[in-house]
Order: structure tokens, then sequence, then C-alpha cells
């Protein structure tokens, strides 16, 4: 992949846009917030359940924060996550779907269904529906719940819907990824529609609107029609920073020195995100929720290197099971935590947020067993140790097995021509194939250490589908010792031995031509009745539909877009 250099990075431009803009000179709200003198006054316990508020951000790379020694400003992310906590031994999963299914259900992929690729726009096929969501459990703890921003938990049925799955108000897009203005998204050549929906209806009248701007106004609606006395969770699923590369113009102009467009565009997005989340804690403050507010900041996968994304000094990118795939940028801001203004390295995963946060809310996780998550709040508030201790990457047995892989390489227990990523203690195993392996440094970098670029470059042409790292010696995962310690490799295979005998079949159904938009008024939504019912065969596949229909160029065109998609699933996620 070829390597664009920028010449720098420009200062903060005069420049303002709408309602985001802000007099940077003046002391910021944001800042105020550590002097509060409600802070000194809380008392060792909540009071009350907190409100909460959880941001996600899309493709957002690890190394694209102010705070991780980027070259895009981020002042507000920096401030909030100063003055809290930082989470920086954090993992999330490499793509879409899966972050976003594990943080609802608190579950891991296997046991979800959804272990491979994403749910596409055509396929009958949503979160399953015997799953209780973390705004379910909310609910019935007596909170307010909302949702502004991306879904892309699918949306065949509405039963499917946000507001049939747990949220009391929905704004947002159903899909994954959709212009920023006109809210259009194609799923292949003529296959496009329109995607910005709320409640339940199409939300026509909202185009033109900037759906970062859009989504911020919405958050802060919600927040001045509803009492700080009763407890409130939104849930804040940024498109941005997703392709495409959209943004006013007045953000771009501030990056107007950088060389490489991608980046540049890619700066500015990230940057009118963090001011949206600026506007959000402002009325936070504003509408008096603050003091009893607890934030948490979350991205969804890594960073899309060429699109814009950064993960230096991780290796790998979004759509990989390498360091820079999942590990993500994450911190909590809140008043309630009683040590703040730290860095944490206990070890929390995005399926520790469902029972972490119902906990906060004082709901009833009895009637959830078997849980992949666990509470990190005493970790995250008091900087106790983290009750985690390894995590499943995944389990992907559709995903394009690995050319040199064999039973054999796995001890006679594990086939490592499965892709499978796994991590106990501080020991992380890959099988079959990870992905793209490149360590890809920020485009502003011209001083490239070619040792690190060659180590790669031969790796590649090995034949191996087992590696091993430690990651914390080795957090850039530079030297793979599945050679030296067989020990370890046969340790961890047997986790993945014991986590794949509790996975479910995988549902990634064919895609069906009913959902078209143009079947469906021009837009994407519901196509489904709810008496449709879908037959599974051995979990992976539907079964062909008893009323076949007559053939048309979509269902012609469906087999080829499929195979395409599969093969570029980590450039359209």
């Amino acid at each position: 992949m070829a390597v664009y250099a920028l010449t720098g990075f420009s200062l903060v431009s005069l420049l303002s846009f709408g309602y985001l803009s802000w007099d940077w000179m003046k002391p910021s709200l944001v800042a105020d917030v550590a002097t509060d003198p409600m802070e000194k006054s809380l008392p060792p316990a909540f009071a009350r359940p907190p409100h909460i508020i959880f941001i996600l951000t899309d493709d957002q790379g690890y190394h694209d924060v102010g705070y991780h020694g980027s070259d895009i400003q981020t002042p507000t992310l920096d401030r909030l996550a100063a003055e809290g906590v930082k989470l920086e031994n954090y993992y999330i999963q490499p793509i879409c779907t899966p972050s976003r299914s594990q943080l609802i259900t608190g579950r891991y992929q296997i046991h979800t269904g959804l272990q491979h690729s994403i749910i596409r726009p055509r396929q009958p096929n949503c979160l399953p529906l015997d799953q209780v969501t973390l705004p379910q459990k909310l609910q019935e703890a007596g909170y307010s719940t909302h949702m502004v921003g991306k879904w892309h938990l699918g949306f065949y049925k509405k039963e499917c819907l946000p507001t049939r799955r747990g949220f009391d108000t929905f704004l947002g897009s159903l899909t994954g990824n959709v212009d920023y203005y006109t809210y259009d998204n194609c799923d292949g050549p003529g296959v496009c529609g329109y995607d910005l929906h709320e409640g339940e209806d199409v939300a026509w009248d909202q185009s033109g609107k900037y759906s970062t701007f859009l989504y911020a106004q919405r958050v802060s609606k919600i927040l001045e029609s509803h009492s700080p006395k009763e407890p409130i969770f939104i849930y804040v699923a940024f498109q941005a920073v997703h392709t495409p590369l959209q943004s006013p113009k007045e953000y771009i102009y501030r990056y107007r020195s950088m060389g490489n467009v991608a980046r540049r565009k890619y700066a500015a997005m990230v940057t009118c995100m963090d001011e949206a989340v600026k506007n959000i804690t402002w009325a936070l403050k504003k509408y008096g929720y603050y003091d009893n507010s607890v934030i948490v900041f979350s991205t969804d996968n890594g960073g899309q290197t060429f699109s814009g994304g950064s993960n230096w000094p991780l290796r790998g990118r979004k759509g990989t099971y390498w360091e820079g795939g999942v590990r993500g940028i994450g911190f909590v801001h809140s008043p309630l935590i009683k040590r703040k203004r730290r860095t944490s390295w206990a070890l929390v995963h995005i399926t520790d947020w469902y029972p972490t946060l119902v906990s906060l809310a004082r709901g009833n996780l009895s009637n959830v067993p078997d849980l992949d998550g666990y509470n990190v709040w005493p970790a995250i508030s008091e900087g106790k140790e983290s009750p985690r201790t390894e995590i499943l990457h995944n389990i992907d047995p559709l995903y394009n097995h690995a050319k040199y892989g064999s039973l054999e390489d796995g001890f006679g227990i594990w086939n490592t021509a499965v892709q499978a990523s796994i991590r106990v203690g501080e020991w992380k195993l890959l099988t079959g194939d990870p992905g793209y392996s490149d360590w890809i440094p920020p485009q502003t970098l011209t001083n490239f250490p070619g040792s690190w670029w060659n180590l790669e470059r031969l790796t590649d042409g090995l034949r191996k589908s087992v590696w091993l790292f430690n990651i914390t010696a080795d957090p850039y995962e530079r030297y793979d010792l599945s050679d030296q310690r067989p020990d370890v490799v046969r340790t961890l295979l047997t986790r993945l031995v014991h986590y794949n005998r509790t996975a479910i079949p995988v549902r990634y159904p064919a895609e069906n031509p009913r959902a078209h938009p143009d079947f469906n008024g021009g837009a994407w939504g519901p196509w489904a009745s709810e008496d449709d019912g879908e037959e599974w065969e051995g979990g992976r596949e539907p079964l062909k539909s008893r009323n076949k229909k007559k053939k048309c160029k979509i269902c012609k065109l469906r087999s080829f877009f499929r195979k395409l998609n599969t093969r570029l699933m980590s450039n359209r996620i």
C-alpha cells in the first residue's frame, strides 16, 4: 500500500459553522467541569440512578485523537478524557455490526450467530429477537431510552427496529453507511435508497442536514424536553467518521496544509464530531443533567487506513484481528468517578458495558444469564483490578480459510485454517487469516522505520496460520513467539475449543430481492411481514423460498454482488 506523506497541519481556523461553533478563546464549558462545587459534595453512593450517555464513533482510528499524539484536533475529547478515566487496554471488534451487537447484548458474536461479516441491507437478518438488549434492561430500571445515529443491526422486519428493541425514540440510519447530507445508500449499482428514519417512519424532511450536526441537535432537544429528575439513557452512534468522506468546508479549511486529501477530509470530520460532543456535554450542563451523569466514549473498530484513518503505532487496520483492528479509543467521564484524572490499564471489552451500565442503573441482571461481559465499574471508578482476564476476539468459520492451516498445526485439537483470535492474560493468539497486517504510519510521518516494514514483508511470504504475541510486552505485535512457546499456543487453542463448543450456528442468509428500495417507496426499511419467517438449515443459510418468484435483473446480479461484497468487506463496512 502506498504511504502518502503530508506536509503538516494548520492552526485552528477562526472560521466557524452554525450552532456548533464556539469562541475557542473563551473558557470552555467542558473545562469548567472539574471545578464544579457539586463534584466535592457527591455522596459515596449515587443518590439516584445516573444519566447515561454512550457515544460511539464509526471507523475512528486508534491514533486519531489528540491525546494519542494525533495531528487531528480533538480538544473536547482530550479534556473529557483527561478529567475522567482513559481506558488504554480497551478492546472492540474489527467491524461495525459485531461491535454494536456485543454492546447491545453483552455477548460475544459466537453467542448471537453474528460471527461472520456484517448484516447487509438486503439480508433477512437482524439482532436475534430472543436477545434482551441493554436499552430494554434500562427501561425495566425506569429509564427513558433514546437512540440517535447508526443502527446497523438489521431491519428486515419491524420487530428488528430500534424502537422494538428497547428505545423509546430513534433518529438515524438503519444501514451501514449513508451520504452525510442526502442520506442515500447504495448496496451495489442501481440498488440505492434513502435511509434516515424518525421512529419507524422515513424522515424525508431531514434531507440536506449534515448528520453530525443533526444528531447532536437531536440529543440537545431530547435533554431539553426531558426532566433531569428522571434517569435517561441516550445512545449516540455517530455516523462519523465512516466513509463517504464528507465535511463542511469550514472544517476542511483548518487542515488545508495537509497534502493527503483523504486524511484532510477525514481530519475535518473528526474535529466536527469533536465539537458535536462538546455541544452534547454543554447541553448536559445547561439542562441540569451533568452532575449525575456518566459519559462513555468508544470507537467501534479500528480506522480504515486507505480512507484517512490511522491506528499507528498498532499493527493492522479495520477488518483485521491485529491490534489496529480491535484496540479502541475509550474513556469514561463523570463527576461520579471516585478516582479521576488517570489512565486505566484494566482489561475492558465492549461486552462489558452491558452489565456495567445495568448495574449503575440498579437494574436486574439475574434474568440475563451467561453474559460474556463483566461489571467493570469498580475498575474504572476506583482503580480496582478488572474482573476480566481474557477476551475472545472471534471465531469465524465462514471466513476464507487460510491456505496453509491444518488440524495438525493445531495439535490435533484446532484447525488453524479457521480465522480466530483470543487473548488470555498477556498472551494473544491468532489463527487462520487475521487480515491485512502492515504497520501503517500516520500520513504526516516522513521517516518511517524501514526495519518494521521489511519485517512484515518477510512474514507475509511465510506459510503461517498461527501467531502468538505477548501483547503486554509487545503491544505492536512485532515478535511472533508461536515457535518459541508451543505450550502457550496449545493452552490458548484449548480455550478456543472451549468457546467453540458454546457457539451457535452462524446467521448469514442470502440476500433477498424484496429488500430493494424500489419496492419500498424508495427508502431502505422493513420489507418482510411480521408473519414471514426464515427456515434455517444448519443456521448458515436460509432454505430457498417455497414461493419462488420469477427471476429479475436484481436476482441475477445478487450472486455476483454478494461475492464482490465479501471480497470488499473491509472496504465497505
